[in-house]
């Protein structure tokens, strides 16, 4: 049982960066679900519009999660503040995620909407052949 919660896909997702880079140490919070067709990742993204998020897949079939947004506007020099909860400085996030070989990574759609950023990820649900295969062993080459 062990091995199956930190086995496939877990594992692929547990060693990757999860951090927002703030004196809090917040976290991009992500839900990987998965059904016959698609992987959807759901990622927390309060206060980021879709300019200031990348998504990417590079080689290996790793997605790439990045999100940065610069300083809010200063405020008038005459502004009494009476609470400041919220960060004002720059925020960056960034996560990985080693996506499965059978996917369709030219398919992959991103929106981002009320915080909340969902990437799906479709399923290559054709059959391939094993990747082991016999060889034909002969005396003489």
């Amino acid at each position: 049982m062990a091995d199956d919660f930190f086995g496939y896909p877990l594992r692929r997702f547990f060693w990757s960066p999860a951090v927002f880079r703030e004196p809090f140490g917040a976290v991009a919070l992500l839900d990987w679900l998965e059904t016959s067709n698609a992987h959807t990742f759901k990622v927390n993204v309060p206060g980021f519009s879709k300019d200031e998020i990348k998504v990417q897949v590079d080689e290996g079939n790793i997605l790439h999660i990045k999100g940065s947004r610069g300083k809010e506007e200063p405020v008038a020099k005459d502004t009494i503040w009476h609470l400041a909860e919220r960060q004002r400085e720059k925020r960056e996030f960034s996560r990985e995620i080693e996506l499965p070989e059978n996917v369709k990574v030219d398919q992959i759609k991103a929106q981002v909407e009320n915080g909340v950023l969902t990437i799906v990820v479709p399923k290559d649900t054709a059959t391939r052949s094993s990747k082991v295969r016999n060889i034909n062993i002969t005396s003489k080459l």
